[in-house]
């Protein structure tokens, strides 16, 4: 994506299919998504130090309330960020979308069948996994999508880690020692990942903006 320098503002960007400025709009989009994946990496980082410190730093029932509240905290944010998300394929947006939707319908519905914080029902019955993991396989897919955007090292590393350590908790083939590792690390990463969206230029998370305008003639004629 070429730029035109002008004395006049907006700047012209050059794009695949023509020229398109950048409105006040389109910097709100992705400040929002950023925002987004920020509250989710806290809230994610949050509920694993709460996690990995249990037996020290809370109570039982304590332990299950905030985890619900931080679970919920992340889910609404995660359902943001990809309302807010640009991504030039319609049909890719939209299925990280219904992936989130079954994730957070599983959710709310083992939360009231086993009356425990969801993080506990996934610990205790992997099996959940198969609905719940729905969410995560939405994040995953923001992962990759900014892995190919923007050839981060810590997205290539996530999309990598949290199939895994959900795979191997589902199927119980992965030690028991290796998971609260890659559970840290995934925290982590993504914490990197958030805060570095923070501080990117915004013009490259909007895009070439003449395609999606493109794609939305052919869809219409």
């Amino acid at each position: 994506m070429q730029t035109i320098e002008s004395n006049l503002d907006p700047i012209i960007y050059q794009g695949q299919f023509g020229s398109f400025t950048i409105n006040e709009d389109d910097r709100q989009e992705v400040v929002i998504y950023r925002t987004a994946l920020m509250v989710a990496a806290l809230s994610f980082g949050l509920g694993t130090i709460a996690v990995l410190s249990k037996s020290e730093l809370l109570s039982s029932e304590t332990l299950s309330n905030l985890l619900t509240v931080l679970a919920t905290i992340f889910a609404v944010a995660m359902g943001i960020a990809l309302a807010n998300i640009h991504i030039y394929m319609v049909i890719l947006h939209r299925t990280l979308q219904i992936f989130w939707a079954i994730g957070c319908a599983s959710a709310i519905g083992f939360a009231l069948y086993y009356q425990q914080s969801i993080g506990e029902i996934v610990y205790q019955q992997p099996l959940t996994i198969l609905g719940v993991g729905f969410i995560f396989a939405a994040l995953t897919g923001i992962f990759f999508k900014e892995a190919f955007c923007f050839n981060r090292l810590e997205t290539k590393l996530l999309v990598l880690i949290v199939p895994l350590l959900l795979l191997g908790h589902l199927t119980q083939m992965l030690p028991q020692a290796v998971e609260p590792i890659l559970l840290a690390v995934w925290a982590g990463l993504f914490l990197v990942f958030a805060i570095r969206k923070v501080i990117q230029p915004i013009p490259p998370d909007i895009g070439d903006k003449s395609v999606f305008e493109y794609l939305a003639t052919q869809r219409n004629s």
